[in-house]
Formats: structure tokens, sequence, C-alpha cells
């Protein structure tokens, strides 16, 4: 699709959201340039709450977000390297990656979601929730709406929803709600427990589903201010833990992802305990 056709289907999402929105006016002006115009789309679907929009919405949204995730530079589970490769191992089936999870083509990505399990509604936040919500398309919020208007309260600490994962080049998405650490302050011994079960839920869904792959983001590191030395530590440990008492798991590889300099090097150190 040339830029041009993309800059006017950019404008038919935008004009649909405002109308969906029923706050905004109906007059707003639409930026020129494409980049310009295609962050006020982004903007536009963080903020817009779980609301019906027609098919051709969601035909034009996808056709959009399919073309933007191929292309990125997608990574197949295979082409990463687990850190043993003893079979006997359980780090034969560990391995760590650095980069933007949603070029990661694998079976599930864990998303590190707040406790309305909605994504997050910060226009253009850069948080994990934002960026897989905004990649995967407004379907994923309908979906996690829909999950929980079902169960009709907030998700716990420790718990795991699975949906699919849209215009993600995975297959899934599981959402999990980790525990938040009050700034300066260390984590409790329910906190710990809470970000022990964030990473046993997800693997107890991956194994549900019989899905081969799986990357973990660092969970509660970011605005929920888990410590990440300590954070890494206990996720290495408890996805090691898990493989050691569910041998015949269908799971192949459970992908450590990080995106800084900094925490791959945590990660680094830490898996090699």
């Amino acid at each position: 699709m040339s830029k041009g056709d993309k800059s006017f289907e950019i404008d038919f999402l935008i004009r649909e959201l405002i109308s969906a929105n029923g706050k905004l006016d109906s007059n707003m002006k639409i930026p020129n340039d494409y980049n310009e115009k295609r962050k006020l789309l982004r903007a536009l679907m963080n903020t817009q709450s779980p609301v019906r929009l027609s098919d051709r919405f969601y035909e034009i949204q996808d056709r959009l977000l399919s073309e933007e995730t191929d292309n990125k530079n997608l990574i197949r589970e295979e082409d990463i390297e687990t850190i043993s490769k003893d079979s006997k191992e359980t780090d034969s089936k560990i391995a760590l990656w650095q980069g933007d999870i949603t070029c990661l083509q694998v079976d599930a990505i864990v998303n590190a979601a707040n406790s309305q399990l909605l994504g997050c509604f910060i226009p253009l936040h850069n948080c994990i929730d934002n960026q897989i919500h905004s990649a995967a398309g407004f379907q994923l919020r309908m979906d996690c709406y829909k999950i929980m208007a079902k169960q009709g309260h907030e998700e716990a600490n420790g718990k795991a929803k699975i949906t699919s994962a849209y215009n993600l080049p995975s297959k899934y998405v599981i959402h999990t709600v980790g525990p938040a650490i009050p700034n300066g302050r260390k984590p409790n011994d329910k906190e710990i427990k809470e970000l022990k079960n964030c990473y046993n839920s997800c693997l107890e869904i991956a194994d549900n589903y019989n899905l081969k792959s799986i990357a973990f983001c660092s969970i509660s590191t970011g605005v929920f201010n888990f410590p990440k030395d300590h954070a890494s530590e206990l996720a290495i440990k408890t996805v090691r833990d898990y493989l050691k008492h569910h041998p015949k798991t269908s799971l192949r590889k459970i992908i450590f992802n990080t995106f800084s300099d900094e925490a791959t090097e945590i990660y680094k150190n830490n898996l090699e305990k």
C-alpha cells in the first residue's frame, strides 16, 4: 500500500475513533504529516474505552497494523539460541533475547498488565502494555474487556489470562498483573510470592494451550518498581523450578525478553548462577 493510500485510511480510522469517543470535537484537525497523523491514531486508540466499532474500522486497522508488523525485523523462535545445548538440562529450554517483544514470532508473548487488564490508557506511553495493545489492535482491548466483564472483578496479582494476539507476529498474548512496589521499599514476602505466581500462571496457561514457545517481559520492573536484579533472580528460579517439576511440559523454548542493555546484563549474570 502506498503512503498516500495509508494516509487516507488513517484519516478514516481517526474519524471513526473521534465519532466513537463522543467527547471530542468532530471537526478536530487531522495533521497532514504522515508520522504526526499516525501518532494521533495511536493516541486515540490508547484512550478509547471499550466500545463497538464497525467492521470497516477493523478491516482497515488490520490492514495497516499487519503491514507495519510485516515491515518489522521479525525474529523467529528457532533463531534464538538457548543458553545450554545439553538436552538434559532445564537451561536447554531457556533463552535470553534483547529487543522489541512485538517483533517475536513465538506462540505467546507475556504482557505486564494492570489490574483492569484493559491496556494502558495513557496516550503514546512507552510501557510494554501500551506497545503490545498498540501493535495488536483494538480487538485486544475488547477481548480483555469481555474477559473482565465476565469475571466481574479486577485481576488479582499473580493471575493470568490469554487472548489472541491479532496483528502481532505471535499467536497469543498472556496478560499477567505483577506486584507494584512503592519507591524506595524492598518487596515483602507477599509481593515476592505474587511475582513468582505471575510466571507460574503464564507457564500453566501455555501448557494448557499446548504452546511450544513463550517470551516473558520483565514483569513489574517498569512503573511497578520491583527491583530489576531481584525480579530477574525470581524469574529465572521460578522458570527453572517449573521445568524441573513439569518434565512433560509442551514448552520447548522459554525466552526472557529484555529491552535495555542494563536488563540484559542483569539476566546474563543471573543466568550464570
